[in-house]
């Protein structure tokens, strides 16, 4: 992926399957691995990280951008987009500080080119992403899957053995 200095690794699903909840038990075990994770969600929705009244909203509501709010516990950096089409990964790559990760997982961004593992539900009936998606390298599912051997089955109830791929086939120079 173009403007990746490190490993980047994406979850790829429909709404609703349960991405972000795998992310949120997935990355406090890669974190005890020793591993350092950036994070790069998509949204197709609108969203506020500042609060109307706030110095910051008014500060940027009144023309500035970006705007940059830091304190000694964390960082935003607030830039409006005005362009109309959907942002691209490797553009926002470049603007990702990645000096001290050891990895960047990405949530969504299903159409463009990186390795993503593909999440799958037996319960929502969804049809199955990887016969369209040559980049998805892997399925975290509920279920057994009748799939070409090239792509590894993980169980999606399990974030340990998914750390472990995940370790195993794309941190090889992490100790």
């Amino acid at each position: 992926m173009q403007n990746a200095q490190i490993p980047i690794l994406g979850f790829a699903a429909a709404s609703g399957t349960g991405k972000t909840t795998l992310l949120t038990r997935l990355i406090p075990v890669l974190k005890h691995k020793g591993l350092h994770i950036g994070l790069i969600k998509h949204s197709h929705h609108d969203f506020e990280i500042d609060k109307p009244g706030k110095d910051s909203f008014r500060l940027r509501e009144a023309g500035a951008s970006p705007v940059m709010l830091v304190s000694k516990h964390r960082r935003a950096i607030i830039t409006e987009l005005t362009s109309e089409k959907e942002p691209q990964l490797k553009d926002q790559l470049k603007l990702f500080d990645q000096s001290e990760l050891d990895l960047i997982l990405v949530e969504g961004f299903r159409a463009e080119k990186f390795p993503k593992i593909e999440l799958h539900r037996s319960s929502l009936d969804n049809p199955l992403l990887y016969p369209n998606d040559p980049d998805i390298v892997a399925i975290a599912t509920d279920c057994t899957l009748d799939t070409p051997t090239y792509l590894t089955q993980l169980d999606i109830n399990q974030p340990e053995m998914i750390a472990a791929y995940i370790q195993n086939h794309f941190m090889k120079n992490h100790d």
